[in-house]
């Protein structure tokens, strides 16, 4: 059984997905190239075709760069989120985006107030991470980029197998 927000799931598989921090230029950008490099890692049998993106709930850096421990943290890994430009959340009608990923209950909390349907919206710390928030680590140093990645990697592992396995349960039923 899945935990509280991850039940949105079971619903229906999404097409986009969009990761959600404040600002977008540390966590939700780092969670859309994990999510795009682990699920091209995928073995093409078990997975619908999905999109990523990613926005920030506030407008402080609408258009900036991203940051650059946020970069470095992903080039380390083999990923490059260097070209990435934030964005608002609120760019993104409410049927462009099938499943909004919150870094924490006070993102969660406030694409709710934007009015964005609850069963679209989880949170990241319900897929194997115990609940636990992705915390933002724009104001600490380079190890707590470190431990974002670590807990993002992990969280989006978890996401991904959630969805490729409903997707395979759903592929297994017979056509009506």
């Amino acid at each position: 059984m899945l935990p509280s927000s991850a039940k949105n799931l079971q619903s229906t598989i999404p097409k986009k997905i969009c990761f959600v921090c404040l600002g977008n230029i540390c966590r939700s950008p780092l969670a859309e190239g994990i999510a795009k490099h682990l699920y091209a890692k995928m073995p093409k049998q078990s997975k619908a075709k999905i999109e990523f993106c990613s926005a920030g709930t506030s407008g402080f850096h609408n258009d900036e760069g991203i940051d650059s421990r946020s970069i470095g943290i992903a080039r380390e890994n083999g990923i490059d989120i260097s070209r990435y430009t934030s964005k608002q959340v609120s760019l993104y009608g409410h049927s462009d985006v099938d499943l909004f990923v919150a870094m924490d209950r006070q993102n969660y909390a406030t694409l709710l107030r934007l009015g964005f349907e609850p069963s679209k919206v989880v949170l990241l710390g319900d897929f194997g991470l115990g609940g636990k928030e992705v915390p933002d680590p724009y104001y600490g140093g380079s190890d707590g980029f470190a431990k974002v990645y670590e807990m993002l990697e992990a969280g989006i592992a978890n996401l991904l197998e959630n969805l490729t396995l409903e997707s395979l349960n759903k592929a297994d039923l017979p056509n009506k």
